[in-house]
């Protein structure tokens, strides 16, 4: 039986970086037969959690826009890869947004995959661990039974389409054949 991949996407810049990485990791796995689908979050109209508290007895966003249905691939699938560019040494606004806006199901996101991308202008791969503690401190803080499976660290690339000269390449097409 094949994996289903769900990528989602943070970046602001079609084809930027990061993307381009979500790209590469989904040829892998597409290599490696998986079904993949891939979310580009600036594409979607995600209103911000207003702390209403409503969704922690209904499981429903008061909210209509795209995240219930973003959400609902999320509980759904096998493999989670949430990719962002590195902004003031943390993860994007839109990636952020999508986080919050999980808790009306976030305890259905439970034994999932996980794999993480981020990108950065900076050469300095330790600027990035704050990024994947912010990733990490929503996956195994927050999530039922997930299973990081890898990290993706693109660095040094700032302008679109600098990361195609880099490892990061070749490493998102490795881990995605190897789902």
């Amino acid at each position: 039986m094949s994996k289903k991949v769900f990528v989602i996407s943070a970046s602001p810049r079609k084809g930027g970086n990061s993307d381009t990485l979500c790209d590469e990791f989904i040829r892998g796995a597409q290599e490696a037969s998986a079904e993949t689908e891939k979310v580009f979050l600036r594409d979607k109209k995600i209103g911000y959690c207003t702390g209403c508290g409503v969704c922690n007895s209904t499981h429903q966003c008061v909210q209509r826009d795209d995240m219930a249905a973003i959400l609902d691939k999320m509980v759904k699938t096998d493999v989670i890869v949430m990719a962002t560019p590195v902004y003031f040494y943390t993860m994007d606004a839109q990636m952020k947004t999508l986080i919050d806006r999980t808790v009306p199901r976030y305890t259905e996101i439970s034994n999932k995959d996980f794999y993480f991308i981020v990108t950065a202008a900076d050469t300095d791969k330790s600027m990035l661990e704050r990024t994947i503690e912010g990733l990490r401190s929503f996956t195994e803080d927050c999530l039922p039974n997930p299973h990081e499976k890898g990290i993706i660290y693109g660095t040094g690339a700032w302008q679109i389409g600098e990361i195609k000269n880099g490892p990061a390449m070749r490493r998102a097409y490795e881990m995605g054949k190897q789902i």
